[in-house]
């Protein structure tokens, strides 16, 4: 616990997750949770078996996009540390997300007319708040400038979540 509570520090951008190292164990109900917490989330949205199949596209996107980072700039002895700490924020943001589909459940049964632009407005934030932290774990592992490391969280969003979603519009 006291491990997992380290790694959500640095979704709070208070703590460096390039000094945590994850046993194999760690990393891998991490991964599990991100799997099995996607392809609920992603099933109640969509069918099943589709959402299933964008949840393992992300997954796929996520383990390609970092180990070919870490294989340019040659530092692939850190994919566990930097997989387990993107992915650790990766699903406290979905949780949050979760959260706030609740809200409008909630906010659409109460017939709240500013429901829209608020879920609009959650769904922004969270969506910075995701590239801000993936930018930060970028920074504290490459040591890149503050833009570099923001146009490659960006693009890793891009990579995760973009790509799978067309694929599966296809």
């Amino acid at each position: 616990m006291n491990l997992l509570l380290k790694y959500l520090s640095s979704c709070w951008f208070l703590n460096n997750p390039a000094d945590l190292v994850p046993p194999r164990s760690f990393m891998w109900k991490n991964v599990s949770f991100y799997i099995v917490s996607g392809c609920i989330v992603e099933g109640l949205i969509s069918d099943p078996a589709d959402g299933t199949l964008e949840v393992l596209g992300r997954f796929i996107m996520a383990f390609s996009s970092i180990a070919t980072l870490l294989l340019v700039e040659k530092k692939w002895h850190y994919f566990n540390q930097l997989y387990t700490s993107i992915f650790v924020c990766e699903n406290f943001i979905m949780t949050l997300a979760v959260a706030a589909e609740m809200l409008d459940l909630w906010m659409t049964m109460e017939h709240i007319e500013s429901r829209e632009t608020i879920n609009i407005a959650a769904a922004a934030f969270l969506v910075a708040w995701y590239i801000a932290i993936v930018s930060y774990i970028f920074r504290q592992f490459f040591n890149y400038r503050f833009s570099v490391s923001l146009i490659f969280a960006f693009s890793y969003f891009v990579l995760t979540y973009g790509v799978p979603m067309l694929l599966m519009d296809i």
